[in-house]
């Protein structure tokens, strides 16, 4: 193992991301549309989404690599941004 690849391990790495949303049924569909990242991940790391109201809370634990951990975070927030956009396409063209 050289030095980097030593210095990128970290015994626990946490994070707690909420998006806040106009209303609860938009928080519903990003919810939903980013829990399916929860059910398959690797070894040492766990992701737990949950809706409170009008809010997207996900918890974000990993005992492993700095990179496995900001690559999920990336992930999450890139599949919400995604979701955001659809939901945004199609009220546009609902009205």
């Amino acid at each position: 193992m050289n030095w980097l690849e030593g210095n990128l391990k970290a015994r626990s790495l946490e994070a707690t991301i909420t998006l806040e949303y106009a209303d609860e049924k938009t928080a519903r569909a990003v919810a939903h549309a980013v829990s399916p990242d929860n059910f398959k991940t690797p070894v040492g790391l766990q992701v737990k989404t949950i809706r409170e109201k009008n809010k997207v809370i996900t918890e974000i634990d990993c005992k492993g690599k700095l990179v496995t951990f900001t690559a999920t975070i990336d992930d999450l927030l890139f599949s919400a941004s995604t979701a955001e956009k659809t939901l945004y396409t199609i009220n546009k063209i609902k009205t």
